[in-house]
């Protein structure tokens, strides 16, 4: 929020007037934007109207949750198992209940895949079969049917309705279908929903306060077109992007609640400098010349901070996070872009007639400015060092839930139990041991075919290391389903075709390929578990060649993706925003101590999402679901989406002070001076991003009602504790210190001249 190109204070008899230094490339492109108004606006409304009917489609192209750790070890066993046993990897999981019934009785069971019949005849479905793992005694009520199916996720997904059309509860039952497309399906339609939900929420309430601010229809609406219409020409992209490319489903999520939040304050502070910029009699062209020379230029620095903290979300290999950062890099760049030329060229447009349709009486505009920020500056520079103390001390004190935090993989639970996957996979976890629903699955290849004699000694001598393992509960193999037959028999009885035709069904072994599965004795989302797959894959297999995946293999893959990553994604969005604000305040210790405030605030609101998420404290008042964990991603996702856009104000806020010492000299009267300046249409920021951002929390999914509380949390501290307490607290203290840099580094100082 930098204004590079400052401008010469002149001291007249009747006061101080203003002249401008140069006009830049930013004054310039504001001059073409009025010149070409009608071309530039005309050919903003086809790219809108185009852009507007991809942007409906897009939803249904993203297929993908964007948490499998592509080309790790876990998914390369999963595609060897797949390829080589044909085991297949897509499953829709069928749960029924019933009030009365007895469902594990062979009577209840036959009825049941029965009624099946017709998903067994669909060409793609490979077999349907009562799931086998363990249950939990007192359970009987609940019964679950595998249905395997010979396509890949996307195109499971695809075929939803036409599996659904054939499965029926049969009398006195009911049933829910649950599992990897069936949970993609509804977090589909929840992401339809949860937009429209933000934006009924979000934009009314948006509106009020943007008439409030400028008292006038036009000014209020302008801000809302630049939101909607960056969200919707990002969603126009994103369509074609998503024929090649697999996308997140959280990817509408993310565009809707930046596009909305960034777009409108962006043109907030655009519109508030073109209004302040005619009330100082310029003519239009001059007016919307100067708003982008001045605000133009601000936003195109923030859009930068904002852009470093998105591309932080590169580093880490997951498609959620790519796809999270291409949304949220478009969407930004998009809010500045149109913001700067669709917004620009708007203005020039109505001109004047900004001004017109009154909401506010005329006699509450005409009240003197507040000078209540100033006084507040004063009174907090009075006693810096007991408020930077309790300040830190209250931001500390909401960090601390950090030290537990628990992380999960995102599952069925990140939905409301409203929706039939949430609650098909509640049952499951209800009435099925989550050790068997969930074991390790070790892929084994031998040199010699799985039947010789060689390889069964290779593969017993395994499954006894593995039996040693302290976290081993069981061990299931091609061996124990023989059903106890002495080793020296095993090669005998695998010279029948009928024995191999046997395992080959099961899924056991085939040609060089065989599979072993590990019931771990712990929770498969614990640390136990995790180091029982780490020991796994140290033990010495011989001459087979291993890979251990399953839902425990996985998790540790995909956290060892995030852990190992987070210490490059912290210090590259750190030190690159540093540097982009030392450029911009010409100053060592001022970015440094915005940086290190932003941690602050960003520190306390992931704090609060981990007692809310985690704990469950106030879950209820939120209508959330507590899981007992944070999904795995959210850290990441809150550092770098809120690292950037938190940044904004407080930037905002020295950019101002900053001008002011350039005029005074004086640290105190400056920063209190710049806070007053700032206070009121910063505030009015805040609140609007905080609603708007905020109304997320009240939709369906779990990820993305965690980064609107992230958010808006870390926006409210930012703009209440950090903003009006310790930064001019801190100010007050490092004084001249405030400002020192290197010879080379400083601006030529800004001339002060009588006339």
């Amino acid at each position: 929020m930098t204004r590079m190109t400052m401008d010469i204070e002149v001291v007249t008899g009747d006061g101080w007037m203003r002249e401008k230094a140069s006009k830049g490339i930013f004054w310039l492109w504001g001059d073409a934007m009025y010149r070409f108004r009608h071309w530039v606006t005309g050919l903003w409304i086809v790219i809108l109207l185009s852009m507007a009917f991809f942007a409906v489609q897009a939803p249904d192209l993203f297929k993908d949750n964007g948490f499998t750790p592509k080309g790790s070890e876990s998914d390369a066993g999963m595609l060897a198992l797949e390829e080589k046993l044909d085991i297949p990897i897509t499953n829709y999981v069928l749960v029924y209940s019933s009030d009365s019934l007895d469902l594990t009785s062979p009577e209840a069971v036959t009825t049941i895949l029965d009624s099946l019949a017709p998903v067994q005849q669909l060409p793609y479905v490979t077999d349907i079969a009562i799931n086998p793992s363990a249950r939990i005694a007192g359970q009987e009520h609940i019964q679950s049917v595998n249905v395997s199916l010979r396509l890949s996720t996307d195109e499971a997904l695809d075929k939803y309705k036409e599996i659904k059309a054939g499965i029926a509860a049969p009398q006195g039952m009911k049933v829910d279908i649950t599992g990897g497309a069936p949970i993609l399906h509804d977090m589909q339609v929840a992401t339809k929903k949860d937009i429209v939900k933000a934006e009924i929420i979000g934009l009314p309430i948006a509106l009020l306060v943007l008439l409030l601010i400028f008292g006038t229809v036009l000014g209020a609406l302008l801000p809302l077109v630049v939101g909607v219409a960056s969200v919707t020409t990002t969603l126009g992209i994103t369509y074609f992007i998503a024929q090649n490319y697999s996308l997140s489903n959280f990817l509408p999520n993310m565009v809707t609640m930046l596009g909305l939040a960034v777009g409108i304050d962006y043109a907030l502070f655009m519109v508030s400098r073109f209004r302040e910029e005619l009330d100082r009699k310029r003519d239009v062209r001059e007016a919307v010349a100067m708003t982008c020379q001045t605000a133009g230029r601000s936003i195109f620095f923030s859009g930068v901070a904002v852009l470093i903290g998105l591309l932080g979300m590169l580093f880490i290999e997951l498609n959620i996070f790519r796809t999270l950062c291409l949304g949220g890099v478009l969407v930004v760049s998009l809010s500045v872009i149109i913001a700067n030329t669709l917004l620009l060229s708007l203005m020039a447009i109505f001109g004047q007639s900004i001004n017109r349709f009154n909401v506010i009486p005329a006699r509450w505009k005409k009240r003197p400015a507040s000078h209540l920020w100033g006084r507040i500056a004063y009174w907090v520079m009075k006693r810096p060092v007991l408020l930077v103390v309790l300040m830190s001390g209250i931001l500390v004190t909401f960090m601390l839930p950090i030290g537990d935090m628990k992380l999960g993989l995102p599952s069925a639970g990140m939905l409301p139990p409203s929706y039939e996957s949430r609650h098909g996979d509640d049952l499951l976890t209800q009435a099925y041991d989550a050790r068997e629903m969930n074991p390790i699955q070790i892929y084994l290849e031998t040199e010699e075919e799985v039947w010789t004699e060689t390889s069964i000694r290779e593969l017993s001598a395994y499954a006894d290391k593995l039996a040693e393992l302290d976290g081993a509960q069981e061990i299931k193999s091609m061996l124990t389903a023989l059903d106890g037959v002495p080793l020296e028999q095993v090669t005998a009885m695998l010279g029948r075709e009928e024995a191999r035709e046997k395992l080959q069904e099961a899924k056991l072994a085939k040609d060089h390929s065989s599979l072993m599965i590990v019931i771990p004795n712990q929770d498969p989302e614990g640390k136990e578990t995790e180091r029982l797959v780490e020991q796994i894959r140290q033990l010495d297999t011989g001459g087979m060649q291993a890979l251990v995946t399953g839902g425990p293999a996985y998790r540790l893959d995909m956290l060892g993706r995030i852990n190992d990553r987070i210490p490059v994604v912290v210090g590259f969005v750190m030190v690159a925003t540093y540097f982009v604000l030392l450029a911009a305040f010409r100053s060592v210790l001022l970015p440094l101590k915005a940086v290190l405030m932003n941690v602050l605030s960003l520190g306390a609101s992931i704090g609060i999402v981990v007692a809310v998420f985690q704990k469950g404290i106030m879950a209820d008042v939120l209508h959330i679901t507590s899981t007992g964990y944070v999904d795995a991603t959210l850290p990441i996702i809150i550092f770098c989406v809120v690292f950037g856009i938190s940044m904004d104000y407080e930037v905002f806020l020295l950019s101002r002070i900053a001008e002011e010492y350039e005029n005074t000299g004086n640290n105190e009267a400056s920063t209190a001076e710049g806070l007053k300046k700032t206070g009121s249409l910063i505030t009015s920021a805040a609140f609007i991003l905080i609603v708007v951002v905020g109304s997320f929390i009240f939709t369906d999914i779990q990820i993305i009602k965690a980064l609107g509380l992230g958010l808006s949390l870390a926006v409210l501290l930012d703009a209440t504790l950090i903003r009006v307490i310790v930064v001019p607290a801190l100010m007050k203290l490092l004084g001249k210190a405030n400002w020192w840099a290197p010879r080379w580094m400083r601006r030529k100082p800004r001339e002060l001249r009588r006339v």
